[in-house]
């Protein structure tokens, strides 16, 4: 059964999800983030700069890209859909809705902002 872990209240919610993704790169872990094209652009973005001295491996994969074997092993993936992921460990949700699919992994994680209508989506 699917392990589901609400992170709620964040603030900043990409900030957020760099840092945590920082963590689970330290302890080895194994991460898949699915949102929407745009969230993850700017995700992408914000691993490469959001801490000088830190670097969190990750790959962005478009939607129906063929990712080549040698990148296969990278620890963080940013993807539209699940689909997409190489492993099913850890899925962190950054978008608004449900994602078909999450009940592969073996944890979601949801980060939910500081308002009302996040709260309710």
């Amino acid at each position: 059964m699917t392990e589901v872990m609400f992170h709620l209240n964040v603030e900043d919610r990409l900030g957020y999800a760099c840092r945590l993704l920082r963590k689970a790169c330290a302890v080895d872990a194994r991460v898949v983030v699915s949102a929407p094209a745009q969230t993850l652009a700017r995700l992408d973005s914000l691993l490469w700069t959001f801490e000088p001295a830190a670097f969190v491996p990750h790959l962005r994969v478009a939607l129906g890209a063929e990712v080549p074997a040698r990148l296969r092993d990278t620890p963080v993936w940013l993807v539209e859909q699940v689909e997409q992921a190489p492993h099913h460990d850890a899925l962190v949700n950054l978008g608004d809705d449900l994602v078909p699919g999450f009940e592969s992994f073996d944890k979601v994680i949801e980060i939910v902002p500081d308002d009302e209508a996040s709260r309710q989506a």
